[in-house]
């Protein structure tokens, strides 16, 4: 679907399309080649070398291996675009590989779901060809912005916006859920009009300064909350792991004090037991 959606705009945009690399087409990827007189190759290989750019949307668990495969073809100065969810340390080594041929390495991460809004999904890029890349799809009409020099960053943001975004949906999950059995969905908004009127940043940050100060309180309250959720007949399935980040931080306090300090101050003393 990434690829297909890409090489379209990419086509409408003006650019040739050289050729297509998978080695189990679809029925749709069968009809876009089609569609474009496009063969069809199994394998990276010399049919690349005609291409000055390449965009690689494979799962993340491939992608070094493709890009070991396919970047030896590119000519140089090339633009190999890395489209994938894959491992930060991967996209950095395929980045090094890229500049040991002459070639351009961009990861792209993908913020958005494609299959809603196709090249206009948000996009964020890194790596030594983000800007060369940012440029390019751009023009196809997608929302871009370069967030690192450092191939993986893009990778990296995307994984660190997922645990916030997750996270959030399944606690949304077990509280509206919960709400809507209680009869109380419309209030609880009207509850948490504060959050929703509030800076996001300031709120996350806030929620950790206070965090150290407020944990043995406020894991009671989620204790409670849980209770409430089961009296309402909902098993909770996500607060049992707030509970226990709450519990980590009461034990971490009775070790070793917080002595104070802004947010990163509170974000290193969090982080330091985690590798004791």
């Amino acid at each position: 679907m990434v690829g297909i959606c890409y090489a379209q705009a990419l086509a409408d945009g003006g650019h040739t399309l050289a050729g297509i690399c998978d080695p189990q087409p679809s029925a749709a990827l069968h009809a876009f080649a089609q569609a474009h007189g496009l063969a069809i190759h199994p394998a990276p290989g010399p049919w690349l070398a005609e291409a000055e750019l390449v965009l690689c949307a494979v799962f993340g668990t491939v992608a070094l291996a493709v890009a070991q495969a396919a970047l030896p073809h590119l000519r140089r100065g090339a633009l190999y675009v890395d489209m994938t969810t894959a491992d930060p340390d991967d996209m950095r080594q395929a980045e090094a590989l890229a500049r040991a041929g002459g070639q351009h390495f961009a990861d792209v991460a993908i913020t958005g779901a494609i299959n809603l809004s196709g090249a206009h999904t948000p996009l964020l890029c890194a790596g030594d060809g983000a800007e060369q890349a940012c440029r390019l799809l751009a023009a196809c009409g997608a929302p871009v912005r370069v967030v690192g020099s450092r191939a993986g960053d893009a990778a990296s943001l995307k994984l660190l916006r997922s645990i916030f975004t997750k996270g959030m949906e399944a606690l949304a999950v077990e509280c509206l859920v919960t709400a809507e059995r209680k009869g109380l969905r419309q209030e609880l908004h009207t509850v948490l009009s504060d959050i929703d009127e509030g800076c996001l940043r300031e709120t996350m940050e806030s929620m950790v300064r206070t965090h150290l100060t407020h944990a043995g309180r406020r894991l009671n309250e989620v204790r409670e909350a849980q209770r409430q959720m089961r009296l309402a007949g909902i098993e909770p399935v996500v607060l049992p792991g707030v509970q226990q980040r709450f519990e980590k931080t009461v034990a971490m306090l009775s070790a070793h004090a917080f002595a104070g300090g802004d947010t990163a101050a509170a974000l290193a003393w969090l982080a330091e037991p985690a590798t004791a």
